[in-house]
């Protein structure tokens, strides 16, 4: 039996870009269930449809700032398990950084990325799968930002074996196997290093997607 299509609400006080999107999700097998203007409106729509994903941009009225943003926080807190895409013109990696903090189902891009629709259907596809995904711009504003104060100078040598490790893609366990330690072990090791690296606290492991992109950047 096939799926059922992912319910998609779209939020953005740009009318011809909403039914831009709309059209290529509806093209591509989602299924649009609504259209907000404002912040408000998207939170009224979510609570009455309860889509699987939201996409949304992170200005919207009245004030432009952070509404949009704001909105999406509130529904990652009410409904943890609704997938996020923020949309931005610009790059607000700071404003960003506690929801995409988050993990999983969450994604971020630039509104000049949405031309290469092949692209933002793959985005839209791999958020709805459960996974991140974070704009190109965003990851070298991020590294930027990092390597102004270089939280890899802190890492004890065994803490960066670790880290270089995760960068392979290695669960704890395949760690442990590596390194001939346990898996508690390890799991000390990534906390220090994120506690370390001053990366935000959650109750998932997609966090490491940051200290591993420090990492590699850093080599």
């Amino acid at each position: 039996m096939n799926a059922s299509p992912t319910r998609v609400v779209l939020a953005d006080d740009d009318v011809l870009l909403r039914e831009g999107l709309s059209m290529l999700l509806e093209r591509a097998g989602f299924t649009v269930v609504g259209q907000a203007g404002t912040a408000p409106e998207l939170l009224s729509l979510v609570r009455d449809q309860r889509p699987d994903l939201v996409i949304v941009d992170i200005r919207m009225p009245p004030g432009h700032s952070t509404e949009g943003l704001d909105a999406a926080r509130e529904i990652r807190a009410e409904w943890p398990d609704t997938g996020i895409l923020l949309l931005s013109a610009h790059i607000e990696a700071e404003r960003a950084m506690e929801l995409l903090a988050t993990g999983h189902r969450v994604g971020y891009l630039l509104k000049s990325r949405v031309i290469d629709v092949a692209d933002f259907i793959g985005t839209i596809r791999t958020i709805a799968e459960g996974r991140s995904v974070v704009d190109p711009s965003l990851v070298q504003e991020l590294i930027a930002a990092r390597h102004r104060n270089d939280p890899l100078e802190q890492l004890t040598e065994r803490e960066r074996e670790v880290l270089a490790l995760m960068a392979e893609g290695r669960s704890n366990a395949g760690i442990a196997r590596q390194l001939w330690i346990t898996e508690g072990t390890v799991e000390k090791h990534v906390r220090s290093i994120m506690t370390r690296m001053r990366l935000p606290e959650t109750e998932d492991d997609h966090r490491r997607i940051l200290a591993v992109l420090a990492f590699l950047e850093s080599r």
